[in-house]
């Protein structure tokens, strides 16, 4: 009895002298839940967005690259996975230009290459125009940015059906300004068909994507010290001087993620001339995606349409590598 009792009390003792050393508080091995809170909570909520990025954009790009080595057209929609391994050879229909749909598809791309070139060009100058003309304080900015930002917050179908019924030719918005208050044409145009349906296109791209140029912009503006602005009108620069030495210098690397993200966004653009022409764009405003969507679901010929998306997702691949190589360049170059 003695023993056990003097065995307890060691144990106390040891434990005490255990708990002093440690600030009261027992040594123990982390429980599971615990190790999982601590290292692999940020993982497990990125897990839904990975598991809906693999469903949406990973998995459809792999079964989309499987399909464009395989003739997929309507009589194997049931099981196509029984279509015939075709290999290369709806690469090499999609790439000859002295055929009938290589002829089509490279004058698609040039209808996309001007129509992007035009579009982001202007999303980007009203964009960098407005931020810069609403940097100051006045009263009512508040209220122009908030009215500058609402085509950018519509949604993209009720926006481009709104646009669509103010370029119809006898009761449209467009006309009528144009025609009957100004007397600038000869007579009604027509905007949705023929050679103009390019502009109208441009127009409502830029319309509908230069807000989002506008508060990139005026986000970044609010980087640039002020001070450099003051000093500057003190040695008697005017605002043009400081627009091209002190806003467009500091807003390069802004401009430069812009750029691209309206590039790629414009080039891929799907829904604006799906919803203002229909299926079968003009020839004048025959954009890449709309021609891979009527080569693919209106002659039902899967595998080529598939083809051509791998290459448009090639040359898009291709187009953002040059462009960051050459702009990491310049960076550098311009911090050395």
């Amino acid at each position: 009895m003695t023993a056990t009792v003097t065995t307890d009390s060691r144990a106390e003792k040891s434990d005490r002298v255990t708990s002093r050393g440690t600030g009261g508080a027992r040594r123990r091995l982390p429980r599971i839940p615990d190790r999982i809170r601590q290292g692999g909570l940020p993982y497990l909520l990125l897990l839904p967005a990975v598991l809906l990025e693999l469903l949406i954009h990973v998995i459809p790009m792999i079964i989309g690259t499987v399909m464009s080595f395989r003739q997929l057209t309507q009589f194997f929609i049931g099981n196509w996975g029984a279509a015939p391994w075709t290999g290369l050879d709806n690469y090499r229909i999609a790439v000859d230009f002295n055929a009938p749909i290589g002829e089509a598809l490279l004058h698609s791309f040039f209808v996309t290459c001007v129509f992007t070139f035009f579009a982001v060009g202007l999303a980007w100058l009203f964009g960098v125009t407005a931020a810069i003309m609403l940097q100051e304080n006045f009263r009512g900015r508040g209220f122009l940015r908030a009215i500058f930002l609402v085509p950018y917050a519509l949604p993209v179908y009720a926006a481009v059906i709104t646009w669509a019924f103010m370029f119809q030719r006898d009761n449209g918005l467009v006309n009528h300004v144009l025609h009957d208050q100004l007397g600038l044409t000869d007579q009604p145009s027509f905007w949705l068909i023929g050679d103009n349906s390019i502009y109208a296109l441009i127009v409502v791209s830029v319309w509908k994507g230069w807000p989002f140029a506008f508060l990139i912009v005026m986000a970044g503006l609010q980087n640039i010290p002020r001070e450099l602005y003051e000093a500057s009108a003190i040695d008697g620069a005017g605002i043009w001087q400081q627009i091209r030495k002190i806003t467009l210098p500091s807003l390069r690397p802004v401009n430069q993620v812009l750029v691209l993200v309206l590039f790629l966004w414009t080039f891929n653009d799907f829904n604006t001339p799906y919803v203002l022409f229909g299926k079968a764009a003009p020839s004048s405003a025959d954009l890449i995606s709309i021609h891979i969507y009527q080569s693919s679901f209106v002659t039902w010929n899967f595998g080529t349409g598939s083809a051509m998306s791998v290459l448009l997702l090639l040359f898009l691949l291709v187009v953002t590598a040059v462009y960051l190589l050459i702009t990491s360049r310049g960076r550098k170059g311009a911090d050395a």
